[in-house]
């Protein structure tokens, strides 16, 4: 397979931007999307964030996590570049850990329309207790969508090890 030239490529803000801007409140604005090059495919994209940042709604204290988002793409795939700059948004958002996760996997649905996605965060113990939300979607009426069922029910029968506290 020949690789494509410059001129194939989609108009993408971000990627190789030295003027990296850093948005400090949540903005799902900054995503950017790419085709897939392989529709006709399944297999995973997988990202992982050590650094994730959000504040507690209530207190307002930093929430540390590590979030992982792995998804099926269908005809598009999100910019990486843009997707740390939209995580990066959330570090002075005000959500609960459950909403967090919730919140990215709707916009990246939107953003995306994947044919599976899982968003799964390992947050840090504050007040000695952690709290690790996982949340999936498979499109509707497709087998992603059964997939999605039964990995949300079999999703953390054999945890792994936690590195991240």
């Amino acid at each position: 397979m020949v690789g494509r030239g410059k001129e194939d490529l989609p108009e993408i803000t971000q990627l190789g931007n030295q003027g990296t801007k850093y948005s400090f409140e949540y903005d799902p604005g900054v995503l950017e999307t790419f085709e897939n090059n392989h529709p006709t495919r399944d297999y995973f994209v997988k990202f992982n964030t050590p650094e994730f940042t959000t504040l507690c709604p209530i207190t307002g204290q930093p929430d540390f996590a590590t979030v992982y988002i792995s998804y099926i793409p269908d005809v598009k795939m999100v910019e990486s570049k843009s997707l740390k700059l939209y995580l990066f948004s959330f570090r002075n958002h005000g959500d609960f850990h459950e909403d967090a996760m919730n919140i990215i996997v709707n916009d990246l649905v939107e953003l995306m329309d994947p044919r599976y996605i899982e968003v799964w965060g390992k947050f840090t113990p504050r007040g000695g207790i952690s709290i690790d939300p996982y949340v999936n979607y498979g499109k509707p009426g497709t087998k992603y969508e059964k997939m999605a069922e039964q990995r949300l029910l079999y999703h953390d029968m054999y945890p792994e090890t936690i590195t991240n506290r």
